[in-house]
């Protein structure tokens, strides 16, 4: 349980970090920026221990993580603006 909480918190962590770097507007509400922080840091920690270019528990980790979720913020633009 302790664990679920832990990412959520780094997740939303990782998402707002997201949102502040990438320019634009992107307003889109908590569960939708702790969803996308959380996928950021599950994709780029997956890739980037995959590749053997950093190891769980260091710092490349978390920049990996918000590289991660503002790719992913690209893409939800992309897909968010085609809708409308």
């Amino acid at each position: 349980m302790l664990s679920l909480i832990g990412t959520i918190i780094v997740g939303d962590i990782i998402g707002l970090i997201a949102q502040i770097i990438k320019p634009g507007d992107d307003s889109m509400g908590w569960i939708m920026t702790i969803l996308l922080g959380i996928a950021g840091s599950l994709v780029a920690g997956y890739v980037g221990r995959a590749l053997d270019w950093y190891h769980e528990g260091q710092a490349a980790g978390w920049i990996a993580s918000v590289v991660g979720a503002i790719v992913l913020l690209f893409i939800w633009g992309l897909v968010a603006r085609r809708r409308t």
